[in-house]
């Protein structure tokens, strides 16, 4: 179970004060207490006007690519309208097994994300506009639509679809192949779909929380949304937190914050996972001074992503975690391709066997040559999270490389620390 922590980390008075927690109310808000706060949905009657907003707040995608989102809206903006239509998707296919804050967002605060989806729809001129879900709608997200339905508050309907538990089941192309009717699989790109996307309709594809911070922005304006932040990396983000006491928070942080005050940094901790299941171990003591932005993650080559932080407890094996979720993420593969269908598996059977009691003096060897044979040759960027992930813990856990190569381990409790879903699919009809 995810827990809210609307409260700051050490220094949070000021970071109250300067807008700290934006999206996330202490208790769900239904829409009379989402109008008292906010009023009415401010559409601007203009295309061009919320996306100009959009620019100069420096506003970057929180799903986890982290791309400008006015160049996908005005992307989709400048199309000619095909099929007779344009479509704009709210995404909230949280398919990372790690990530609780979409959920959160969406059971807390669904009208403030529903905002975003009104307001994407008219900045970039949707006929058609689409909720995409990993889980089915929860009672929150249909009590708001029917009320907003019922006081017209919305210029488009909007249609539920539930994405298969998969976890490249929220990809872009996915979300498009499963609205569609399609399994949700990647396709291979170009084009993009905010230039051909569903039926061939330039398709605007948004994970909710970016959706959230749209609408706020166009409340209050970019000067409001950069009052926290970097200067390069504006705004806040929402984090879901793992640390050794085994409970697991979502967090609104300031983009920048230290790494340290979310996630700690003592004796009980041995190393830090940021970006979740395509992202980067981190080593301890040497990245304690990191922070939550990518200008300072990139110095390790990592990326915040979707949000996704663990603090590995010390008496756990760092190579058994990072083999197990490296299985699950060869299971996960979408097939389509050779790095996936045959790299990823080759790569997680290597590394289980480093993570055994002894293995044999090639496997390491092989294990990073076939990583880097996987690596920018993928369908999706699938392949290529993988790697990433795998080679760090390559780095991080060298030394318990050796230890397992002599028959030992360093971990004192077994039980695995990073989540996994029970019953991970393997079937062709599970993407649909």
């Amino acid at each position: 179970m995810s827990t809210a922590v609307n409260e700051s980390a050490p220094g949070g008075a000021a970071r109250q004060a300067a807008g700290l927690p934006r999206l996330l109310p202490a208790a769900p808000e239904d829409l009379h207490a989402h109008l008292a706060r906010y009023g009415p949905t401010p559409y601007r009657g203009r295309t061009n006007l919320l996306i100009d907003d959009i620019e100069t707040s420096g506003l970057t995608g929180r799903g986890g690519a982290a791309f400008p989102v006015y160049r996908k809206l005005a992307v989709v903006a400048r199309a000619g309208v095909r099929q007779g239509r344009k479509v704009v998707v709210a995404n909230g296919a949280e398919s990372e097994p790690a990530s609780r804050k979409d959920e959160l967002l969406l059971g807390l605060a669904p009208n403030l994300v529903l905002d975003g989806l009104q307001l994407a729809a008219e900045a970039v001129g949707a006929t058609e506009a689409h909720l995409y879900l990993h889980y089915a709608p929860g009672p929150q997200i249909l009590r708001a639509l029917a009320e907003r339905s019922s006081r017209g508050l919305d210029r488009l309907a909007v249609t539920i679809t539930q994405a298969p538990p998969r976890f490249l089941a929220g990809q872009e192309a996915a979300v498009v192949n499963r609205l569609g009717g399609g399994p949700a699989l990647p396709t291979f790109q170009p084009p993009r779909v905010s230039e051909r996307g569903l039926g061939g309709a330039p398709t605007l594809v948004q994970n909710v929380e970016t959706l959230a911070h749209l609408a706020l922005i166009a409340r209050y304006g970019p000067r409001w949304f950069r009052a926290v932040g970097t200067s390069d990396e504006p705004g806040s983000m929402l984090t879901t937190i793992y640390r050794p006491d085994a409970k697991t928070h979502v967090r609104e942080a300031a983009i920048g914050t230290p790494l340290e005050a979310l996630l700690g940094a003592g004796a009980d901790v041995q190393a830090w996972l940021v970006g979740g299941y395509h992202g980067t171990w981190l080593p301890m003591p040497e990245a304690a001074g990191i922070t939550l932005d990518n200008a300072s993650l990139r110095r390790f080559g990592a990326a915040a992503g979707a949000g996704v932080l663990a603090a590995l407890p010390s008496d756990r094996c760092g190579l058994t975690e990072a083999a197990r979720v490296t299985g699950y993420l060869a299971a996960e593969s979408a097939g389509q391709c050779g790095p996936c269908l045959n790299g990823l598996p080759r790569i997680a059977a290597a590394l289980a066997e480093l993570a055994g009691a002894g293995h044999r003096r090639r496997t390491l060897a092989d294990l990073e040559r076939w990583s880097g044979l996987v690596k920018g040759r993928g369908a999706c960027n699938h392949p290529d999270g993988t790697v990433r992930f795998v080679r760090s813990a390559l780095t991080v856990f060298a030394p318990e490389i050796k230890r397992h190569a002599r028959g030992q381990c360093s971990a004192t409790d077994r039980r695995p620390f990073l989540p996994l879903p029970d019953g991970i699919p393997t079937r062709e009809e599970d993407w649909t």
